[in-house]
């Protein structure tokens, strides 16, 4: 099954017996994979469309909260943390602010009970170097961690959550640091 002379998957039938296949039976199947090939390429448009209807839909309704927000960041950080997890298929996340080396936990959303109670305890966190919002914070990069619980220094989330997979986003000004974004799952499967 070719797409633009790339090959992209193979469709093949077999007999039991010793018996050729007829000129017209070939043709056949060649129309078959065409139609697959056809197929396969309209499922793939067709899931980034509805992706990238996903993502719209997400921004309309952050941009709705921004307009009617009376200058309250907490409405309008849910709202980008809500659409964030719908749309990562993720558990829960939170929203930090960074300042003098530590983070504020300014949303949290979908987490488990002993996490909130820990991070509004907690309030100016400082990760270590090794956990990946350590390493965010230190690099300013996109962090995935394909599993937390696995990791040398495994992060509160995983400790306290259940966390597994999950990416903490840089929020930059200036390529300042001023925050961050985590998404988390509590299976192990990679947020793409």
């Amino acid at each position: 099954m070719l797409k633009d002379n790339e090959l992209i998957g193979v469709f093949a039938i077999y007999r039991q017996e010793v018996r050729p296949f007829t000129d017209k039976q070939i043709e056949l199947v060649k129309n078959f994979a065409a139609q697959a090939v056809i197929a396969i390429e309209n499922t793939r448009l067709l899931n980034e469309l509805r992706e990238s209807l996903q993502q719209q839909t997400a921004t309309a309704d952050v941009l709705q909260v921004i307009s009617t927000s009376t200058g309250e960041l907490e409405p309008v950080f849910s709202a980008m943390m809500e659409n964030a997890l719908r749309i990562c298929e993720a558990k829960f996340g939170m929203l930090l602010r960074h300042s003098d080396g530590a983070f504020v936990a300014q949303t949290m959303v979908g987490a488990p009970t002993r996490a909130c109670r820990r991070s509004a305890a907690q309030t100016h966190l400082r990760p270590p170097p090794g956990n990946p919002l350590g390493r965010m914070s230190r690099t300013k990069q996109l962090v995935h961690s394909v599993d937390a619980a696995s990791e040398d220094s495994k992060p509160l989330s995983a400790q306290l959550a259940g966390a597994r997979s999950h990416i903490v986003v840089p929020m930059l000004k200036d390529n300042e640091l001023v925050g961050a974004i985590t998404i988390y799952r509590q299976e192990v499967r990679p947020l793409h």
